[in-house]
């Protein structure tokens, strides 16, 4: 993460959905109870340390309140892409810079190449001073629609000649010269997909999962692929036991070598509360076993913490599409490494700090601080708990 070590850049307040995808940030527009958007002149952190929310008020060219908008931070800027609001999808581009403390929205506008069509329900991969989209759901004008492999039309959504549906392109933002390409890609493309999850590990995207609809059907998809961004070239990730197909879910870049895939929605629409965790040397998937399976998130999102912790906050615990009646506003945390031995030995502390009151101020500084994060996580926790 950017900003500092300890800071995860986040919404909160009340309950929050409808969060992007990528490198697993919260976006500025959810939707919350009673399909209302959130306030989009707000930024909300989370300190990995204490376990405390502090909220931020924002400026500049704030975006429109959006929903499933795409969002990612590069060189210290949050970039969000895309999205659907009041007027339904956009392809609007916006960025903040994080390092300076005023959270000032600035509207990007491209000197060169195509804007991709509106959609949302996108992810994206940071390589270099570059943004990779891919995929989606949106519109495009018939004319346009050239390729059934690259668009399926969702033929029950359209109005005279525009067209919605599913996507696999990619399209690249340079964030230098500020401006678009649409490179040919090779290997085997992406079926057309939204609320999929992807992640970045090097010079390398992975995608899985989304949904797509065919005759009528809305399908989910399990299959795993990677980008090689050097070649613009897709290949099939061949793999063991495959965790169920399923959409807005999350995937996070835990280590190199390993990906930890969290959540989402079902073939079956389930919620789901699953872990799963990928290694890219074996091509093995392995559930893992956690505290939160009573838990299942949807539409949620995820970024890394401390020591591989998976940080996930925000999303529902329902099937959004038929009945949406919860959505969450607690954090979870997923162990997904062993802690060190001085990470244990400060978790027994802050846990029983009332044995150890008296022992507490011998601890060296950098130990004292470390249990002030502790206990700040035990105190946030109760209080969910609650």
């Amino acid at each position: 993460m950017y900003h500092t070590e300890v800071r995860c850049i986040m919404k909160r307040a009340v309950e929050m959905q409808g969060h992007g995808d990528p490198t697993n940030i919260p976006l500025l527009a959810s939707v919350a109870d009673h399909e209302v958007f959130l306030p989009n002149d707000e930024i909300w952190l989370y300190d990995l340390e204490s376990g405390l929310w502090e909220k931020f008020n924002m400026g500049g060219e704030i975006p429109p309140s959006m929903s499933g908008s795409c969002g990612c931070i590069l060189n210290g800027h949050m970039y969000i892409f895309g999205g659907c609001g009041d007027t339904g999808q956009t392809n609007e581009h916006y960025s903040v810079n994080l390092h300076d403390d005023k959270y000032c929205w600035k509207k990007i506008r491209h000197h060169s190449g195509l804007l991709p069509t509106p959609r949302d329900k996108l992810s994206c991969w940071v390589y270099k001073s570059s943004i990779i989209y891919f995929g989606g759901y949106g519109h495009k004008l018939l004319r346009a629609i050239d390729n059934p492999m690259t668009f399926i039309v969702d033929e029950a959504s359209w109005v005279e000649d525009i067209y919605w549906g599913w996507n696999n392109e990619v399209h690249v933002f340079d964030s230098r010269a500020k401006s678009w390409n649409k490179p040919k890609t090779f290997g085997q493309a992406p079926a057309p997909r939204a609320a999929h999850a992807s992640a970045t590990i090097g010079n390398k995207g992975y995608v899985c999962g989304g949904r797509k609809m065919a005759y009528h059907v809305v399908w989910y998809t399990r299959s795993f692929l990677l980008c090689s961004f050097a070649l613009c070239c897709f290949f099939s990730v061949p793999t063991t036991a495959v965790p169920l197909g399923r959409s807005w879910h999350t995937l996070t870049a835990v280590l190199d070598t390993s990906l930890f895939l969290f959540g989402g929605l079902s073939v079956d629409s389930r919620p789901l509360s699953d872990g799963w965790m990928f290694d890219l040397k074996t091509k093995g998937w392995t559930e893992m076993k956690h505290s939160n399976m009573d838990k299942p998130r949807l539409w949620h999102t995820a970024c890394l913490g401390r020591d591989s912790d998976v940080i996930v906050f925000g999303g529902s615990h329902d099937d959004i599409i038929l009945v949406d009646s919860g959505h969450s506003n607690d954090t979870l945390v997923f162990q997904t490494q062993p802690y060190s031995f001085v990470r244990l030995c400060v978790d027994f502390i802050a846990s029983n700090a009332n044995m150890f009151q008296t022992q507490l101020a011998c601890l060296p500084p950098r130990l004292r601080q470390q249990k002030k994060w502790q206990l700040g996580r035990v105190k946030s926790k109760k209080k969910e708990d609650k």
